[in-house]
């Protein structure tokens, strides 16, 4: 088969182009996938360290308006009356 510029292209030729075609759109495909998964994560995974203190994740909690001021305190009534937290 004649082919631009009078190249021969055999079926090699077209099996080597077809491969290499879907190997670059995978590739494509992957690296989308892979970005908008990164994007896309949810502040939950990033927003809040591990670490943190009972009494600092129940400050965060009525700073986003998740609890009222007297669950607050009585939350935090019942937190310092259990002692200190135990150690893993």
């Amino acid at each position: 088969m004649k082919f631009w510029f009078d190249h021969d292209v055999s079926g090699w030729g077209w099996f080597a182009m077809s491969a290499s075609m879907i190997l670059f759109w995978a590739l494509i495909i992957t690296a989308v996938v892979l970005l908008l998964r990164a994007v896309g994560q949810t502040s939950e995974h990033t927003h809040s360290p591990k670490g943190h203190s009972p009494e600092q994740v129940l400050a965060e909690r009525f700073a986003r308006g998740e609890i009222d001021e007297e669950e607050y305190r009585r939350r935090l009534a019942t937190l310092h009356a259990s002692g200190p937290p135990a150690k893993p």
